[in-house]
């Protein structure tokens, strides 16, 4: 009802107003030198949700101290030493953005406001360097007391609750995933259901990044992160899950193949999961009977067992994986909301143990990329500002070096600059009414706040909007300025540098020309960036797949599918951006999730394995080492008949082993592997080395 009328979004812009405000007068009364930055930093680290809120905060206080740090270490033994001190300044900024990229947490935060911050601090002042001690201390001490006056305010006054919005989040996600198992076991299922079962990567990633806030949750005893961890884990497995019983399904029924006890127990699954709710005794209870029917049901493996019969197999054993893990998903959603860490299950024990970090892909190319482009933006504009003796050129400089840290992580940036720049327009006409029009008329601190607030009170509700914050937040960081938040209105902005009309017009204009400039090296920089992240992308899960094919080790099957489906989460919005599908067999990351999961089951069968009987299992996971290798993001998916060969060889010695759970073991995997690569290859019928069939 409040984000109905907007309650919650007035809420949030009256809490940065009065963390804004709270800031300016500390930062007035103490006699601060730039007490604009404490308003702008109020604004800054200001978000919905107290727990985010205080951990911005932290994470901002240590990248601007250890900015701050820097700066005092780097210019007094380069100060004159001009290319020196750039050299120095680009490194820093390029390691900083570089660490952010590969962290891929809110931590990244630190490391991003570490680069920039020392460019805040040194640029401005580089021809004064005697002062850079002075200027580091009061820049941080400023920028202390806008973080410490936001995340008080935020996490005291009506604070949002990070834990109680990701409690609606993940009851909404489990509705989706449900949903769309119960639409796979239709009689007749929707073929974009898989399009839309992928969305689930994206939901895990969010789920991910809104839990590393939980630790710091000011509103109540937060959850602990562990059990968002596990349901991540959970969630996970639902993808390659739902995919392989779909195809399973409808393998058996181009077939007619699917027995009535086999349907009947399809039809009281989709009905048990459209039936699910928090009731955790009669879920749990009906859940764990399915099972146990599921292992009831399943045929046993013999040595003349055909190909619809190891399909049958396949598809009831997964039905109780899915099952489980469904049960799973709900067991962890009321031990999240649960008020005490007391298990609300048996199984909950189980589930927390077996969870580890979860596992994100790192694109150290792209972060090298980013890192370059950061750093080429700074030596480009210090030589622009050199060769012009422009005396803005230190603001100038200073802004354009904070656009590639704070965008490079994107594949495209110029949406978000072309938002900055029409803020910025925005600001422009604002601010110079606010100081030339309004506030000569006003005197005192308390005349100023209140003719500001009409401004910033609608400005912050346009921040609670990520569709308007692009625009939103530069046009605050105008308000920002120092011709505006000053202790006495007209003062000098510095030693001989007058308040003056004049002064604010340049300032603009060096503002200005900061976008533009950062633009067009982002332009330059990021040329076919999206195609660039696809094959790195592609590439990047290809290889990881060869590499741990044949490793004799115990595979971290969560840890792959983590990362995996980490990659799907990006991979996705690209592959959209560039017109393609994320069905297509060559850019399907999905496919690739249940190759790597057979292959975890394959390595673990062969470490139980007696040595006479592993080379089988051998001979299909060199085969798929060799198999990734071999693939090409710009060509066609190869043919493998040696592979399938391979793969229908193990399939028929194991499916005559004499021990039950190693046919069983054996054969989950490897008719994974075939339907997933070879899905329009022959039935199997024994050994076989086909001379084709397309992967």
């Amino acid at each position: 009802m409040t984000d109905r009328w907007g309650i919650s979004t007035a809420v949030f812009s009256l809490k940065c107003y009065i963390a804004a405000m709270l800031a300016t007068f500390i930062a007035f009364s103490i006699g601060l030198e730039r007490p604009y930055w404490a308003f702008l930093t109020a604004y800054i680290v200001s978000g919905p949700f107290a727990g985010a809120v205080v951990s911005r905060a932290l994470f901002r206080l240590i990248g601007s101290f250890v900015g701050a740090c820097f700066s005092i270490l780097v210019v007094p033994p380069l100060a004159h030493s001009p290319v020196m001190l750039v050299t120095a300044m680009t490194c820093w900024l390029g390691i900083c953005v570089f660490l952010s990229l590969l962290d891929r947490k809110p931590t990244s935060y630190m490391f991003v406001l570490s680069g920039y911050t020392a460019g805040l601090i040194v640029w401005p002042i580089v021809d004064a360097p005697q002062h850079i001690f002075d200027v580091a201390t009061l820049r941080a001490q400023e920028i202390a007391i806008g973080i410490i006056c936001s995340a008080l305010i935020h996490g005291v006054v009506l604070p949002a609750s990070v834990s109680r919005a990701l409690a609606g989040r993940i009851g909404a996600i489990l509705k989706d995933a449900e949903a769309w198992s119960r639409d796979t076991l239709d009689l007749e299922p929707d073929p974009n259901i898989d399009i839309e079962r992928r969305r689930l990567a994206l939901d895990i990633t969010e789920l991910h990044q809104q839990s590393v806030h939980l630790p710091f949750e000011t509103t109540q005893t937060a959850p602990r992160v562990k059990v968002v961890r596990a349901l991540e884990g959970n969630l996970a497995e639902l993808m390659p899950l739902g995919a392989a019983v779909a195809d399973r399904i409808a393998t058996l029924r181009e077939n007619g193949a699917i027995s009535e006890p086999t349907e009947t127990l399809i039809a009281d699954i989709r009905a048990w999961i459209d039936a699910l709710s928090d009731d955790l005794v009669s879920i749990e209870k009906s859940g764990e009977a399915l099972i146990r029917r599921c292992e009831a049901l399943e045929p046993a493996i013999r040595g003349d067992s055909d190909w619809l019969e190891l399909i049958e197999m396949s598809l009831i054993a997964r039905l109780g994986n899915l099952v489980s893990a469904h049960l799973n998903c709900r067991v962890l959603k009321a031990q999240y909301v649960a008020p005490s860490t007391r298990p609300v299950s048996p199984r909950v024990p189980d589930l927390l143990a077996a969870v580890g970090e979860r596992r994100l892909n790192r694109d150290y190319t792209g972060a090298a990329r980013a890192a370059a482009g950061a750093m080429l933006t700074v030596v480009v504009g210090s030589l622009i500002w050199h060769y012009s003796g422009w005396s803005d050129g230190g603001t100038f400089l200073m802004l354009a070096s904070v656009f590639p840290a704070l965008f490079g992580a994107m594949d495209n940036s110029i949406p978000p600059v072309v938002g900055f720049f029409k803020g910025t327009v925005l600001s422009v006409l604002i601010a110079g009414t606010y100081g030339f029009a309004i506030l000569p008329m006003l005197d005192g601190f308390p005349e100023m706040a209140v003719a500001l607030a009409p401004a910033l009170l609608v400005l912050g509700a346009l921040m609670a909007n990520p569709r308007t914050m692009g625009f939103a937040l530069p046009t605050m960081l105008g308000l920002g300025s120092p011709f505006i938040i000053s202790e006495q209105y007209g003062a000098d902005l510095g030693p001989g540098v007058p308040a003056t009309f004049a002064t604010f017009l340049n300032s603009q204009i060096a503002t200005f020309c900061a976008i533009f400039f950062a633009a067009g090296m982002i332009r330059i920089i990021q040329t076919a960036g999206v195609k660039h992240a696809i094959r790195r992308n592609l590439t990047a899960g290809w290889n990881n797949l060869a590499e741990r094919s044949n490793r004799w080790s115990k595979p971290d099957v969560q840890g792959w599918i983590s990362r995996m489906l980490d990659r799907q989460a990006q991979l996705g919005p690209r592959l959209k951006a560039a017109g393609r599908s994320q069905g297509e067999p060559l850019y399907d990351i999905l496919r690739d999730l249940r190759a790597g999961v057979a292959i975890g089951e394959l390595r673990n069968l062969r470490s139980d394995l007696d040595r006479e009987r592993q080379e089988p299992v051998t001979q299909v996971l060199v085969g798929m080492g060799r198999y990734y290798r071999s693939l090409r993001p710009d060509q066609p998916l190869p043919e493998a008949p040696d592979l399938l060969g391979r793969i229908d060889e193990a399939l028929d010695r194991f499916r005559g082993d004499p021990q039950e759970n190693v046919r069983r073991r054996a054969a989950l995997p490897l008719i994974t592997l075939r339907r997933t690569l070879f899905a329009d290859a022959p039935p199997f019928a024994g050994i076989s080395s086909p001379s084709g069939g397309k992967p």
